[in-house]
């Protein structure tokens, strides 16, 4: 053999092992990156990911567009939902003594309770009343709540039986006054 191919063999050795470590290295990138079928699903998964988060960018957009609109809508709701606080506390015993009388039930206890809420202009009152009369009247005393002026947030109603047939019905109702 001539020396001319003994260095061809050399460098073809050289260079088919140098192809076989690529190829190994290519080979273990593609397995530790999961193959095409991850690459797929990754690929699938941002895009979705892209679709819901333009969604929510879009979204936000016209919360951001509609802002003044909505700024208005709490305002007037502030404005004549809220008594003032000044005025609140005899507001609220004349709506719920009306909306009891209007039921046809007995008022026998309302307390009060007052917090202020921080940094909102507004001063929380929780109120628990003991109402009595018979089924349909306590409907009408909820219904009237609910479609009252005044702004209530039920919390709690507990019904118990009472004397003479009729049924007693406690409830804890939260309202709001505007401090300003």
């Amino acid at each position: 053999m001539g020396r001319n191919q003994l260095g061809w063999k050399k460098w073809t050795r050289w260079a088919l092992g140098l192809l076989l470590v690529v190829d190994a290295a290519l080979l273990f990138v593609n397995w530790r990156n999961g193959g095409a079928e991850a690459q797929a699903h990754n690929l699938r998964a941002l895009k979705y990911q892209y679709a819901v988060m333009s969604k929510d960018v879009r979204h936000a957009q016209d919360i951001e567009r509609r802002l003044p609109e909505i700024q208005e809508q709490c305002d007037t709701f502030f404005k004549e939902q809220l008594s003032p606080a000044a005025d609140g506390y005899s507001s609220v015993v004349a709506d719920l003594g009306t909306i009891a009388g209007k039921a046809g039930l007995r008022t026998t206890g309302v307390s009060y309770n007052q917090q202020p809420v921080t940094d909102r202009g507004v001063i929380e009152v929780e109120v628990a009343a003991t109402v009595e009369g018979n089924y349909p009247s306590l409907v009408r005393f909820i219904n009237g709540l609910e479609r009252s002026d005044s702004f209530y947030l039920l919390d709690k109603l507990v019904l118990a039986s009472s004397t003479g047939g009729s049924i007693k019905l406690t409830l804890e109702l939260r309202t709001y006054f505007r401090s300003s």
